[in-house]
């Protein structure tokens, strides 16, 4: 995407690069969550003013929906790629694996987006918790059609509920994130991985 043109603060013409105000304003969103998260904390960050960052991504709520966009194109594309391995259980295997990975890294903040992102939201960004919430259901229901995928294959016991077994390795997904945002470090979360991983259907 090229670099677009706004209005700077003396109304002259200013040049930006757009997928690079968006990482900053990802990078913000994903310490602080969206309440956490003010316009100053996001026009400091992307060295942009209110108007540009308006012209440019609309009000705040946009410009978080389009950092969501950002973070399951980048951060978070370990997903698919799990997902695409060849039985289910490599597939889950590598997604727990991945997912610690990502969540302690030190260049990373803390935590998943998708997670902290709703934390503490009040009444007034009650839209912004059902478009995590779905988006995280959406995570969910794809490792359930990888699972039932692995079933028809063979590769899963055919007693063992794709459902239920979905639930379970996105909850541990979502509680490593809390982990990570407390502190826990990579070598914590793989030790969670390693134990999670004894529970696969036999």
């Amino acid at each position: 995407m090229k670099p677009r043109k706004t209005r700077g603060r003396a109304g002259r013409p200013r040049s930006f690069d757009v997928n690079q105000a968006l990482d900053r304003a990802l990078l913000i969103f994903w310490r602080k969550g969206y309440e956490g998260a003010s316009l100053s904390d996001l026009t400091e960050a992307m060295d942009i003013n209110r108007p540009s960052l308006y012209a440019a991504f609309g009000d705040k709520e946009c410009l978080f929906r389009k950092t969501l966009d950002r973070y399951a194109e980048g951060p978070a594309s370990y997903v698919q790629e799990a997902l695409s391995q060849p039985t289910a259980r490599q597939a889950i295997e590598t997604l727990l694996r991945r997912s610690a990975d990502v969540l302690s890294h030190p260049r990373n903040p803390p935590g998943c987006l998708n997670v902290q992102g709703a934390l503490a939201c009040g009444k007034g960004a009650e839209g912004i918790r059902r478009e995590l919430a779905l988006r995280r259901a959406a995570g969910e229901a794809a490792i359930c059609k990888r699972l039932k995928r692995g079933q028809a294959e063979g590769d899963l016991p055919p007693h063992t509920s794709p459902t239920d077994l979905a639930r379970y390795v996105a909850t541990i997904m979502h509680g490593m994130s809390v982990q990570a945002a407390g502190g826990a470090t990579r070598a914590e979360l793989q030790r969670v991985v390693r134990t999670a991983l004894r529970a696969w259907p036999q």
